[in-house]
């Protein structure tokens, strides 16, 4: 079930992208070209991509308020993401969503979302549409640890495994919410095991290891596809940086000696990944420096792209809107 040469390739283009998306609208949101709240994905890549890489494009996927990497992981267009940091029209919301609110039902991906355990239920509803469908189609529905905690979890879990949805429940535990640590709000660690109160399987995988998602993921949406309802899949991995950031990043207050652990070489999932294709003879170093020359090509046109495109005009203020 592992990724072929060529996905391999794909999936470290697009975690590269992913962080270096982030690093660059944090830059972006200091220097005040763009506005709002940034909730950086840094460091937890290899979850978004590994979960990605084994759907199908017509699958679909609900998101969180940190959702850029799942944007990119699903094959959304960095051009009109980032038009929409901007505010602009060409974004995927015509610059009226912002960060949080990244969508493109085109591709599956059923839009970010800035309530906790919010994506929850959406997800339980598109996975429901794919069963009457009959296509073959699953849901990836993408939580934080913090999500847990909420009502919409245990529901979820409920409803999907009563109904056999072909649904994959991803925790991404990043190992904090906001700024609490998982050990300070959850009794057990694992968060698999909630699964079993609800008959469906509960696998915990590491993930900072962008196959092992892959291979976990490819498993649970083969057994969604058969008609056998849906998994809980733990990832374990680590928010490199702040909560959220408006003006300037927050103070960090994490232990230095836990930050430098998981940033190392043996943790980071890029580096990782990096390490093990080139040991397999797969890629080489002058293959890694042109992927990443290529992300940075494709970021510098994206903002190209973004301050090109026109604000959003005042007469459309309520175009679009489901409500007033």
């Amino acid at each position: 079930m592992t990724a072929s040469h060529t996905e391999s390739i794909d999936m470290l283009r697009r975690m590269i992208l992913i962080r270096e998306f982030d690093l660059l609208a944090i830059e972006l949101r200091k220097a005040k070209r763009i506005h709002g709240a940034v909730h950086p994905y840094v460091g937890e890549e290899a979850v978004a991509v590994g979960v990605c890489s084994a759907l199908r494009p017509g699958d679909r996927i609900t998101s969180t308020h940190r959702g850029h990497g799942h944007c990119i992981a699903k094959g959304a267009d960095v051009n009109r993401m980032m038009a929409e940091l901007f505010g602009r029209v060409d974004g995927y919301c015509k610059g009226k969503g912002g960060s949080m609110h990244i969508a493109d039902f085109a591709i599956g991906m059923l839009g970010a979302n800035g309530i906790v355990g919010g994506g929850l239920p959406i997800a339980c509803g598109a996975a429901l549409a794919a069963q009457l469908e009959g296509a073959g189609g699953v849901t990836a529905c993408f939580f934080g640890d913090g999500a847990t905690g909420e009502g919409e979890f245990h529901e979820s879990l409920n409803i999907a495994s009563l109904w056999k949805l072909p649904l994959l429940f991803v925790c991404e535990n990043n190992q904090y919410g906001a700024d609490n640590s998982v050990e300070a709000t959850r009794v057990v660690q694992d968060v698999a095991v909630h699964a079993l109160a609800y008959g469906l399987p509960g696998v915990t995988v590491d993930g900072n290891d962008v196959l092992a998602v892959h291979d976990a993921a490819a498993a649970a949406a083969e057994r969604a596809r058969r008609g056998d309802g849906p998994t809980l899949l733990h990832c374990r991995t680590f928010r490199w940086l702040f909560h959220a950031m408006r003006d300037v990043p927050p103070p960090e207050t994490r232990d230095p000696d836990v930050l430098a652990t998981w940033r190392g070489p043996e943790r980071d999932a890029i580096r990782r990944f990096e390490d093990d294709l080139r040991d397999r003879g797969l890629v080489s170093d002058d293959d890694i420096r042109a992927i990443k020359d290529r992300v940075k090509r494709d970021l510098t046109n994206a903002v190209d792209f973004a301050e090109a495109s026109p604000y959003p005009d005042p007469k459309d203020l309520l175009a679009d809107m489901f409500a007033e």
